[in-house]
C-alpha cells in the first residue's frame, strides 16, 4: 500500500506507521474519523467535514485536541510527504488514545490523531456511465440507542458485515434498513430516489449518517431547480422509483440501475441523477479553485 501517514504529529511511510496497542480505539473501538478528497489538489468541503468530526467527537466525549488550522497543517504535511501528483484521499482517524484496560476516559488523557493520505482512485468510468449494482442486505442499521449512525464511528462492524453480504450478493454497495424496516443507508453511501422529478432521500431520524456530500447534493439539487426532500422511504419506494443514486466523498453521485434483481427505470443512469453529478463537479472544481487561491 502506497500512503503516508502522520502520527500524532509524526509523518511515516505506510509500512512504518504503528500505533500502540493498547490505544482505546484499537481495544474498544473508541474513535471517530472523517474522510476527505481533494480536487485541484485542495480538500474540497474542509469546514463541513471538521464540523461533523467535532459533533461525533461531542456525542462520545471525546476531546478534540487540534484546532481546525492545524487539522488542515497536518493533511498539507501529510500530503506533502507523500508526493502524490494525482487527487489524493485523505482519512482522519481520532481516538481515545492509549490507556489502561478500563472503560474509563479518565484512563486516556491524549487523543490519538492520525492522518492517512493515499492516491484518489476513482470509481471507473464505466460505472457513471452504466450505472451500479446495490445489494438491500438483511443486516440491519444500528439502532439509535445504541450506537447511533450519526456519530461517524470507527466501529464499523455494522457497515462492513452489511458489505460482505452485498459482496456475497455481487453487488458494489450493500442498502441497509433501519429496526422500522425503513430504508436507511448504504455501508459507505447515503441512498437517493428520484420519482416524478423529484429527489427524495430517507430523513436523518431514519438512522443514518448526516452525509457531507449528501447535504451538498440536496442543496446544489434546489440551486438547479429540482425539488428536494427527505422522506420515509420503503423497499417499494426504490422498486418503483424512476432513478436512483448513492452519494459519497469518494463516489460523488454514483448511478444505481439495480437493485439485486430489481432494475430500476430504465435501467441506465438518469438524466436528474446525471444532471446533479455534473452539477457536483462543477461546483467542486469552482469552490476549491477558489480555496487554492486563498492559500
Amino acid at each position: 500500500m502506497e500512503a503516508a501517514v502522520n502520527v500524532n504529529g509524526q509523518l511515516f511511510d505506510a509500512r512504518s506507521a504503528v500505533i500502540s496497542v493498547f490505544d482505546h480505539g484499537f481495544l474498544y473501538g473508541e474513535g471517530i474519523y472523517e474522510t476527505l478528497r481533494t480536487y485541484n489538489r485542495e480538500p474540497f468541503l474542509f469546514d463541513r467535514h471538521m464540523r461533523r468530526l467535532r459533533n461525533s467527537a461531542a456525542r462520545i466525549e471525546l476531546r478534540v485536541p487540534l484546532s481546525d488550522a492545524q487539522f488542515m497543517t497536518r493533511i498539507r504535511d501529510t500530503m506533502e510527504a507523500a508526493g502524490f501528483q494525482e487527487e489524493t484521499y485523505t482519512r482522519i482517524l481520532l481516538t481515545r488514545g492509549v490507556g489502561e484496560l478500563t472503560y474509563d476516559p479518565a484512563a486516556c488523557p491524549n487523543a490519538s490523531v492520525v492522518v492517512i493520505v493515499k492516491r484518489h482512485v476513482a470509481p471507473s468510468t464505466d460505472a457513471f456511465e452504466r450505472g451500479v449494482m446495490i445489494s438491500l442486505v438483511s443486516v440491519m442499521r444500528n439502532h439509535p440507542g445504541s450506537v447511533d449512525p450519526i456519530i461517524k464511528s470507527n466501529n464499523l462492524l455494522n457497515n462492513a458485515l452489511a458489505m460482505q453480504e452485498a459482496f456475497r450478493n455481487g453487488g458494489d454497495e450493500a442498502l441497509m434498513r433501519n429496526y422500522r424496516g425503513e430504508l436507511s443507508e448504504c455501508s459507505q453511501s447515503n441512498v437517493f430516489i428520484v420519482k416524478n422529478g423529484a429527489v427524495l432521500t430517507p430523513r436523518l431520524d431514519a438512522g443514518l449518517l448526516d452525509g457531507i456530500t449528501r447535504d451538498f447534493v440536496l442543496e446544489i439539487s434546489c440551486e438547479v431547480g429540482i425539488p428536494t426532500a427527505e422522506a420515509i422511504l420503503h423497499d417499494e419506494d426504490l422498486f418503483g422509483a424512476d432513478e436512483a443514486f448513492i452519494t459519497s466523498t469518494t463516489r460523488e453521485v454514483m448511478p444505481v440501475v439495480r437493485v439485486d434483481a430489481h432494475s430500476i427505470g430504465t435501467g441506465r443512469p438518469g438524466l436528474v441523477t446525471l444532471k446533479l453529478l455534473d452539477t457536483y463537479r462543477r461546483k467542486a472544481d469552482e469552490l476549491t479553485r477558489r480555496a487554492a487561491q486563498r492559500v
